[in-house]
């Protein structure tokens, strides 16, 4: 009896031990859905905390919990466990007792909340350079980064909010902020003579260059005519003096 109930539980032991030899961490967001990676199940348990929630039995699925009627779904197909509509109180550890195969597969389920949208607003503008401020609607256990083009130039954990000084030089590079947590990332592409508003300046400033030009060209056609103007006036009356002089030449004669 002693030999059969030390059998017993060295068996227990090597089940505990397998489970935890093939452990593997995964991540999900709130809201989302997770498949456990297998193996394929076609008889037997899955558990929560050790705690039965389902079972596979002749090709169907019981579910053990009232909790995970709508949260725990087994493809018959591929003989794979999903979680749908997770929640942060999802997380922990699941474990697989595959009958058929007699062998356990263990998963720890860390559930985060889904990263919060991003926006972009300049702080800042001059004419060398601009500010951009990166910031989220929360910031628990995400990471601010921003890049340009493929390198990243500043990053926080756990932050808010994250400036970015781009100086004029670095306008045509192309920029993004990028949050991320362990389960998910976000990306907004950012373009910065938009953001900064140098578009429209340099907008105006052609304008202005090219109404300054137009109003050049006037005032140099408006001199031209007047020299133009006073040189016919002057031989005009160079014209007429030789004629009196002439008449008067005339008469003396």
């Amino acid at each position: 009896m002693e030999s059969r109930l030390s059998f017993i539980f060295l068996f227990i032991v090597m089940r505990i031990s397998a489970a935890e030899v093939v452990k593997k961490n995964l991540t999900g967001t709130v809201g989302g859905t997770i498949t456990l990676p297998g193996p394929p199940l076609e008889k037997g348990y899955m558990l929560f905390g050790g705690q039965i929630i389902a079972r596979i039995n002749i090709g169907e699925i019981e579910i053990e919990e009232e909790n995970y009627k709508h949260k725990v779904h087994w493809n018959k197909n591929s003989g794979l466990f999903s979680l749908t509509n997770l929640q942060r109180n999802d997380s922990g550890i699941y474990t697989l007792d595959n009958k058929g195969q007699k062998m356990m597969s263990s998963y720890k389920l860390t559930v985060y909340d889904a990263v919060p949208i991003l926006s972009v607003i300049k702080s800042n503008v001059s004419s060398n350079s601009c500010s951009l401020m990166c910031s989220v609607d929360g910031a628990e256990e995400t990471t601010l980064s921003w890049y340009r083009d493929v390198k990243i130039v500043i990053q926080n954990n756990s932050a808010v909010s994250l400036s970015l000084i781009v100086l004029r030089q670095d306008f045509n590079s192309s920029h993004r902020c990028v949050a991320t947590n362990p389960a998910q990332e976000k990306t907004l592409e950012v373009d910065v003579k938009t953001s900064c508003g140098h578009n429209d300046t340099e907008s105006r400033d052609g304008k202005d260059q090219r109404h300054h030009k137009i109003l050049i060209g006037i005032i140099i056609s408006i001199v031209a005519v007047v020299l133009l103007s006073s040189g016919f006036i002057i031989t005009l009356i160079y014209i007429d003096q030789k004629m009196k002089t002439k008449r008067n030449e005339g008469q003396t004669s």
